[in-house]
């Protein structure tokens, strides 16, 4: 999930480069000269302006969810287990207030958001689960994956940044190859490192970590020794990598926004991480990543 500053993701540059894919439009060509009379050279007619780029909607009738264990609400409402309602993308909770309930309504909830993150996912299937969202022709699909590719039982086992990359750009042609219209929203990686700060304070937290949880970051909580120190700085690094990947392949979408690394600069609390394993977010934290949504896609 969103410790030092170094090698972060800029927001700002993020997101300039997400109002530059939805404002103007370039015009390419040369203009004539003035002066040119009779036996002048002729000059070349201007080009044709290209397309213009999409038109954001900000209001979305529809949403799609894919992803991992924060989209299905992993832990919020109880010990192990998916919480869907809570999710901040399409959860139903008033008082999380979802993406999906403040853009389509309550009531419109069944009908118009699909929830087809699973816990445990990593990037590679991501394209499946993205051709799945398309088919329903969603106006919005919400990204967030990445954490799992982090989270692994040791740091080799990381998922290496090229297949990260590849896995992605898979995921966007399998949902542009039957949905060519759906806006994208990415999120970025929570920082894990600033997790583990965090949670460390929790005895019970630390308690459930030893089942597996995160183990690449959050196993053997207190040790701070060298060696583990350099440990949690590789992760961090592979989630800023994994950020700038979102980043870039979302760049190239003209239907896709990326947040700029909001969600990763996220400074969660106590009272927003879940209670029971003080890593996933609680409800209150769902409610924030549902926030920072709402004003990404409707800025």
């Amino acid at each position: 999930m969103a410790a030092g500053r170094r090698g972060r993701i800029r927001t700002a540059a993020g997101w300039t480069a997400a109002v530059a894919l939805v404002s103007g439009v370039a015009l390419s060509g040369c203009e004539a000269e003035p002066g040119g009379g009779p036996g002048a050279a002729s000059r070349p007619s201007a080009s044709p302006s290209p397309r213009p780029t999409p038109a954001w909607d900000t209001s979305p009738a529809s949403v799609a969810a894919v992803g991992d264990s924060i989209t299905r609400g992993f832990d919020a409402c109880g010990l192990l287990v998916d919480c869907p309602e809570v999710s901040w993308a399409t959860g139903g909770d008033a008082r999380v207030n979802s993406l999906a309930r403040r853009l389509v309504g309550p009531s419109a909830l069944p009908a118009r958001s699909w929830n087809l993150a699973r816990s445990g996912a990593r990037m590679a299937e991501l394209p499946g689960q993205m051709a799945a969202a398309g088919a329903k022709k969603p106006g919005l699909v919400t990204v967030m994956a990445g954490a799992n590719d982090a989270c692994r039982d040791s740091t080799g086992l990381m998922t290496p940044v090229s297949s990260f990359r590849s896995s992605f750009e898979e995921a966007m042609r399998a949902l542009r190859a039957v949905s060519p219209k759906s806006q994208v929203y990415v999120s970025s990686v929570p920082d894990l490192k600033r997790l583990w700060t965090t949670g460390r304070g929790s005895a019970l937290g630390k308690q459930v970590w030893k089942l597996g949880v995160c183990r690449s970051m959050l196993g053997d909580a207190d040790d701070v020794g060298a060696a583990a120190v350099e440990r949690r700085e590789e992760v961090y690094r592979r989630v800023v990598a994994y950020n700038e990947v979102l980043r870039d392949v979302c760049a190239k979408d003209r239907l896709c926004r990326y947040d700029g690394g909001a969600v990763f600069d996220y400074r969660f609390t106590g009272a927003q991480l879940s209670p029971w394993d003080w890593f996933h977010p609680s409800t209150d934290g769902q409610g924030r990543l549902a926030e920072i949504a709402y004003r990404i896609v409707t800025s």
